[in-house]
This record gives C-alpha cells, sequence and structure tokens, in this order.
C-alpha cells in the first residue's frame, strides 16, 4: 500500500481547502490551514533531528492543535506516541525509554520534570511560530529539512505507538502501521462518513479509541469537534455533543451505560453510536435505540493490536435479545475461531478469537518474544505466510454468523479444583431478568480459596434478589460455577479509560450479609455467639443470624473443614463433616457442640 494516512489528508486538504476540519476551544482550522501549519511542524521536527522510524511523544491537553501535532509527526516519517497525564512519572519515563523518545510535543507544565535528555517543543510556542510565518507568506519549502528516504513501504510505515498494560505489569508498545488506520476509517462498511457528518473527540490519545475519533473525520472530508479539555461531567459531555450537531460518537461501554441512564433522547444530530471495550448491557442498547430512532448502535469489539475493531455489531431496533453479540469482522479483517490445537471449532462451540488482515500491528517494541507468541502463523498451506494475533479472547458463532464474546481465555479460574469461564457466568448473570449488566471476579477468601463473587447492576429501578439469581443460575451452570456471593450495585466501578475495574472489584471488602432464605434471628448464648464470630472471620462477613446458612453466605467445602479444626483446637470436641452438613447453621453447630459436650 503506497497512501498513509498524511498522504491521503493531504488530497483531502488540496481538494477542499476550504472546508472545516476541526472545531473546539473557541478555535477552528480548515482543512487547508491544519495542513499548512502540519507541515512547518513537520519541518521543525526534521530540523531538531526527528527521522523516519523514531517515536515522537505527545504529553498535550485535549485541543483543536491536537490534529497539527499528530499530521506533523506523520509528515516527519515519524510515529506519534501519546501520553497519559495521569499515569505515575515513572511510568511516563519507563515507556518515554522503551520507545527511545528523544522529542516531546509537550503543553507547558506538563513536562516539567521531564530529564534533560529530550527535545521539549511547546505547541503553544510552536504554533505562533507558524501563524508568523504563514502571516508572512514563507513558502512550506523554505528552511525545512527535507524528508529522508524511508526504505519501508508507506503504508508498512509504523503510524503511531500504544501501550498497553502486560501480564508481567510492565507496559507493552503495541505498533500499528498507517495500512492498519486506513483499514479502520476508510470505506468501512461500518462507518459511511459524508462530508456533513461531525465526529466526537473525547478519548485520551493514549487510548486507541482517539485512532477512530480522529481519523475518522479527518481522512473522510468530515469535521471533528474536540470536546472542551478537562474532567467533564457526562452531562456537559452530551450538552456539547448537542450543541455541536455531533452525527457520530464513540464511547465506552461504561459511559455508555451511564449515558442511556441519564438519556439520550435530546441528541437529534446522532445517527451512529459507537461503543465498546467491554461487555454492552443489552436492555441499555434497547433503550437506546428506543429514545433515538434516527439512529443505528454499533458494538465494536477489538484489541490494540488488530487496531481498535476486529469485529462490530450495528443495530437498528430494539430487539429484546438478552445479549449482544460482538457481529462479524471488518472490512479487511479475517476472525478464526481455533482451539488449543489451532484448528477451526465447529459454530455453536466456544472457540479463542484469533484475527488476521490489514489491521495487525507489527507486533511488540522492542520484545519480540512477546510478539511471537502473541502473532502466530496460520496453520493454513492455502495462505502460506499470513500472520494472525491470537486475542486470549473466546467466543462462539452463531449459525448466521455473529460471533457472541464469552471473556477472556486467561479469565478462566480455577474454583476449588474446577475450572470455571468467568465469561460464561456473566453471559449467564445478563440473561436473566431484572440484570442489565455483571461482572464476576474471583478474590481469595480468608483460607487463601478463590470463591466466585458477582456484582450485578439492575436494569431498572428494582432490586433483583440475590437468592433468586442465584437459584436461576442453579438451573443452567454446573454448581460449582454458581458465585457464592451475588452483590447489586447502582454501577460497577470503572477505570479511567471507561472499563470495567475488575481489580476493584477483586478489592472490594464486602462486609454486609448478603440475602438467604432465613429472616436474620440474632444469636443467643455462648455457643451461638462464638460460632458467628467465627463465621464472621472466615467469611469476612458481620451481621451472620443464627439460623442462616454456611454455604448461602458464601462458604465452601474447603472452608468448613477449616471452621470444623478450630471448633476442635477451641472445645476439644469433635464435630463430624455430616453434622455440619445437615445443619449448617451457627444454631445447628452450637446444638452438635453441646451434644458433643463441648458447652463451656
Amino acid at each position: 500500500m503506497t497512501d498513509t494516512i498524511d498522504s491521503l489528508f493531504a488530497r483531502l486538504a488540496a481538494d477542499h481547502p476550504d472546508r472545516t476540519a476541526v472545531t473546539g476551544d473557541d478555535a477552528s482550522l480548515t482543512y487547508g490551514e491544519l495542513d499548512a501549519r502540519a507541515e512547518l511542524l513537520a519541518g521543525r521536527l526534521r530540523a531538531e533531528g526527528v527521522r523516519p522510524g523514531d517515536v515522537v511523544a505527545l504529553a498535550t491537553r485535549r485541543s483543536t492543535t491536537t490534529a497539527v501535532l499528530l499530521l506533523a509527526v506523520l509528515k516527519a516519517g515519524a510515529a506519534y506516541l501519546g501520553l497519559d497525564s495521569r499515569q505515575p512519572p515513572a511510568r511516563r519515563d519507563l515507556i518515554l525509554r522503551d520507545a527511545a523518545v528523544r522529542v516531546v510535543l509537550a503543553d507547558k507544565g506538563l513536562a516539567d520534570d521531564l530529564d534533560e535528555a529530550f527535545t521539549v517543543i511547546v505547541p503553544q510556542d510552536a504554533v505562533l511560530e507558524q501563524e508568523v510565518a504563514l502571516e508572512q507568506g514563507a513558502a512550506l519549502e523554505q528552511g525545512a529539512v527535507p524528508a529522508p528516504l524511508d526504505p519501508v513501504s508507506p503504508g508498512d510505515r509504523v503510524a503511531y505507538v500504544a501501550y498497553t498494560s502486560g501480564s508481567t505489569g510492565a507496559p507493552k508498545g503495541v505498533c500499528v502501521p498507517h495500512r492498519a488506520v486506513l483499514r479502520l476509517v476508510v470505506g468501512a462498511q461500518f462507518l459511511p462518513v459524508t462530508a456533513d457528518d461531525v465526529f466526537l473527540h473525547f478519548a485520551p490519545l493514549a487510548f486507541d479509541a482517539s485512532t477512530l475519533e480522529i481519523w475518522g473525520p479527518l481522512l473522510n472530508g468530515a469535521r471533528l469537534a474536540v470536546a472542551p479539555d478537562g474532567d467533564l461531567s457526562l452531562r456537559e459531555l452530551l450538552s456539547f455533543v448537542r450543541d455541536e450537531e455531533v452525527s457520530v460518537m464513540w464511547l465506552t461501554a461504561g459511559l455508555f451505560h451511564q449515558a442511556v441512564d441519564l438519556g439520550l433522547d435530546e441528541l437529534p444530530a446522532l445517527r451512529l453510536l459507537l461503543a465498546g471495550g467491554d461487555t454492552l448491557s443489552a436492555s441499555h442498547v434497547d433503550r437506546a435505540l428506543a429514545a433515538l430512532p434516527h439512529t443505528v448502535v454499533a458494538n465494536g469489539y477489538g484489541p490494540t493490536e488488530n487496531t481498535t475493531f476486529t469485529t462490530v455489531h450495528a443495530m437498528s431496533a430494539p430487539s429484546g435479545a438478552a445479549t449482544v453479540p460482538i457481529g462479524r469482522p471488518v472490512r479487511g479483517t479475517g476472525v478464526l475461531l481455533l482451539n488449543e490445537r489451532l484448528r477451526p471449532v465447529a459454530d455453536g462451540e466456544v472457540g479463542e478469537i484469533y484475527a488476521t488482515g490489514a489491521g495487525l500491528a507489527h507486533g511488540y517494541l522492542n520484545n519480540p518474544g512477546l510478539t511471537a507468541a502473541r502473532f502466530v502463523a496460520r496453520p493454513d498451506p492455502a495462505v502460506p505466510g499470513e500472520r494472525m494475533y491470537r486475542t486470549g479472547d473466546l467466543a462462539r458463532r452463531a449459525a448466521d454468523g455473529t460471533l457472541e464474546f464469552l471473556g477472556r481465555a486467561d479469565g478462566q479460574v480455577k474454583v476449588r479444583g474446577f475450572r470455571i469461564e468467568t465469561g460464561e457466568v456473566v453471559t449467564a448473570l445478563t440473561a436473566l431478568p431484572g440484570v442489565a449488566r455483571a461482572e464476576v471476579v474471583a478474590p481469595r477468601d480468608g483460607s487463601g480459596t478463590r470463591q466466585l463473587i458477582a456484582y450485578v447492576v439492575p436494569a431498572d429501578d428494582t432490586r433483583p434478589s440475590a437468592l433468586r439469581m442465584r437459584t436461576r443460575l442453579a438451573d443452567t451452570l454446573p454448581a460449582y460455577a454458581v458465585p457464592a456471593l451475588i452483590r447489586v450495585l447502582d454501577e460497577l466501578p470503572l477505570t479511567p479509560n471507561g472499563k470495567v475495574d475488575r481489580a476493584a472489584l477483586e478489592q472490594r471488602t464486602v462486609r454486609e450479609r448478603p440475602e438467604v432464605n432465613a429472616l436474620h434471628r440474632e444469636p443467643e448464648g455462648a455457643l451461638e455467639g462464638a460460632v458467628t464470630g467465627m463465621w464472621s472471620d472466615h467469611l469476612g462477613l458481620e451481621g451472620i443470624g443464627a439460623d442462616d446458612d454456611f454455604f448461602e453466605l458464601g462458604g465452601h467445602s474447603l472452608l468448613a473443614v477449616a471452621l470444623i479444626g478450630e471448633l476442635r483446637r477451641e472445645y476439644g470436641v469433635e464435630i463430624s463433616p455430616i453434622a455440619f452438613y445437615l445443619d449448617p447453621t451457627p444454631a445447628g453447630l452450637a446444638r452438635a457442640l453441646t451434644q458433643a459436650g463441648g458447652e463451656r
């Protein structure tokens, strides 16, 4: 492929120089102005020694200048790296060293603690220089350092590097080429863009959703509306979307759910609402479609390593379905569902998602071992040399060809010897009436044993019964896969990128007594009080009643054995496991202790 992001934009700018390209922060740029300023800044970057293959970092606030900076880096033949201003300086410095960054484009105040080894260019100062040069009619080629020849095919040049969290804790840089971005936003069937469209730019540059937000409009002749910088409330963001007549918007699943709850009926210009990054609630999708009858809601799935979207499922009317598929592959992408031996699975069977095609990244920067492990050769002699990316995600293909997402392959957890797919439990939970969203985690309890805990968000103001949900789940899941505890939350916690914060859920301390069959009765006597105290310590719960069932409280067989041992040490008597299981309540154990002569 000979086209690049910057060459395609330059053609659009030449054809439509007076068309508005970017608006925001009380400023606007036409396609011609944006291209001219980017050319001037590219010359400045070359003068600072930036060469093809280099990585230039951006530590900037969201503004209309952002597009100028990105284009300038690409015109200089380099790749851009968006830095997250919220990340700790130590992590930022680790990323800068790993990417061998020498030049940083940084807003005033955002790079004061950068090492002096970096060349820092302040965009605001550079823009003033550009404006002076343009007002003086300076020819773009005058004083500019010519771009050196790049031996790499233009489409295969790295356009940007996106750092994601690694399983070892060290961030890994994904190298995304120009061709992958063009495959995402040019001629995509899920993204039919016209010159009249207005795209929202809200995602941080470090988040790969910004790839779609920025290049979707700018490579199709549309307008990019840049949301004000800072921590906007959701109400403020939606007001901006309404006032700017945004027609295409991308939201993380978490923000999408909150936006639907807040209300979307005052967005008449919105025709395409993309959401993704996590599992979508089917009831929220239906509510969004009911509130926006002229809007298509699309569920987009894809890892950074395959450039934002791998599959998309578009919906134009409420369906009443229990789950939302992730759809079919986008143009230029193939999806294979393979088993552990890299063989295709049949329709309806669970397989791991492998992605192929033009959207694939080159691999991980300075990490050939991980690249070789995740970007593997396709075992098909009909397509020799084709690479595929192992996503680590599980799915199954329905009869109509759509894919149903089932969670991470490494989302498998082993609970008391049983391997459980947490995605399967989440799917079962969200299929229950009254449940909008769910997440399942498997933290370790006081005995060091993992236990399944589910967190659900109700679909309406009626709080679903945890006990009833566990009973319903027992009809479809094996007993070991039914969560020991189900907690109802108003909202699931989100990371700064808008995804469900599973780590926060795992660390969440749940002390209140869950819903059980028995009415609450305070313990009577020393033995009942002692047993409830032990249970409280082991289960991490408060307010346990004398008639509460141990297993309904989240207990399990291994913990029961530990409690029997503690009772033996404390009272000098043996309680048989059978006696425990026949009446697994504090009152029942107190009676068993009395009968065994352990009362003090």
